[in-house]
């Protein structure tokens, strides 16, 4: 206990107490009283400095967490505006030039979408069983057509070459030639609907896969198709083998190639040539000719069931569209470039592995 203040006590004490051999106690518990004051305001100023260093770690960590809710919400109101853009809707829920967020209309507006979003896509999944139908309903029917077809068609391309041997002596020459127009008709008629079978099953028949050497199918292939002694074909050494249908391929390249001879059957000297370009995840074809090439108005129309050409009387307008369906079946992309009287060339892509 400090002295001045003991001297200060005992100055006013009255005479009887300041002899009183207790006053040393009291002394003694004023100054322990002290003690336990002091301790007491140090406790208070930890407790003090403690909450403070608490405080500011709690606000550092509200800050970092209002942060990242910020960019959340951000990134939700990205997502709900690019959802609007592309289901056309032209509600902007939040503008982020504004800085304007609504934590609660954005979960309205996302609840909103999500319920739209599950019809439309219980409507496309109600639309895609349709068109699976649909389109077994046209294969079974192009199955039936062509056997109910062709068999007939045979039938009678076969009696009228029976007919014109044996009565070609009676007949003028006017009627063997609309006899042979028959006959040219029924062929044609044939092919129509054998290539319509083709394309109605490239995608639906199993594959039966082997390696196949493109080198060597298009070495087969030039000796099964008509090469006129004025068209030369040119293969590139660098032609892969792919682990694929042949059949398909066969059909790929065949068309094609047809085409180009075709294309070129009237020069003097006709080229075609064949390559390729090896990319990442794509084998790049290309089947280049310098025939008469494609009137631009048929360019965007000549992958088109039945599209042909107007000086092409031969085509039955099914061989493009049936090279399109086996290069799409394969994962790949098939365009064309071409110049009326100087050539075309046709890419297409095929995927790897």
């Amino acid at each position: 206990m400090h002295s001045l203040l003991k001297r200060q006590i005992r100055k006013n004490l009255p005479e009887e107490l300041k002899g009183n051999p207790n006053l040393e106690k009291l002394f003694n518990a004023i100054e322990k009283s002290y003690d336990d004051y002091d301790d007491k305001i140090a406790m208070i100023q930890r407790a003090t400095t403690i909450s403070a260093q608490e405080l500011k770690a709690a606000n550092i960590e509200l800050a970092q967490e209002a942060q990242q809710q910020k960019k959340t919400l951000q990134a939700l109101e990205q997502a709900v505006n690019s959802l609007n853009l592309n289901l056309d809707n032209a509600e902007n829920i939040v503008h982020s030039k504004k800085n304007i967020v609504s934590a609660q209309k954005l979960a309205q507006h996302i609840s909103k979408q999500a319920e739209y979003i599950a019809q439309v896509t219980k409507e496309k999944d109600k639309l895609v069983k349709d068109l699976e139908e649909q389109n077994k309903s046209l294969n079974n029917y192009a199955h039936v057509v062509s056997h109910d077809l062709k068999s007939p068609m045979r039938n009678i391309n076969t009696l009228m070459s029976w007919i014109v041997e044996e009565e070609k002596h009676k007949f003028t020459v006017d009627s063997l030639n609309n006899c042979d127009l028959i006959s040219q008709n029924l062929v044609k008629m044939d092919n129509l609907v054998s290539g319509i079978l083709k394309h109605a099953t490239i995608g639906n028949n199993e594959e039966s896969k082997s390696n196949v050497d493109i080198s060597s199918l298009l070495k087969e292939i030039k000796s099964t198709i008509y090469i006129p002694k004025n068209v030369t074909v040119k293969v590139a050494e660098n032609l892969p083998t792919l682990f694929l249908d042949k059949y398909r391929l066969e059909q790929l390249f065949m068309n094609l190639l047809t085409n180009a001879i075709k294309a070129t059957e009237h020069l003097e000297r006709g080229i075609v040539t064949v390559d390729v370009t090896d990319s990442d995840n794509f084998w790049q074809f290309s089947i280049t000719d310098n025939g008469k090439g494609i009137p631009e108005k048929y360019l965007n129309k000549i992958f088109e069931m039945f599209e042909k050409l107007d000086n092409d009387v031969e085509s039955n307008g099914i061989g493009l569209a049936l090279v399109e369906k086996i290069v799409t079946f394969y994962g790949g992309k098939i365009w064309v470039d071409s110049k009326e009287n100087k050539g075309t060339i046709f890419y297409f892509t095929i995927k790897k592995d």
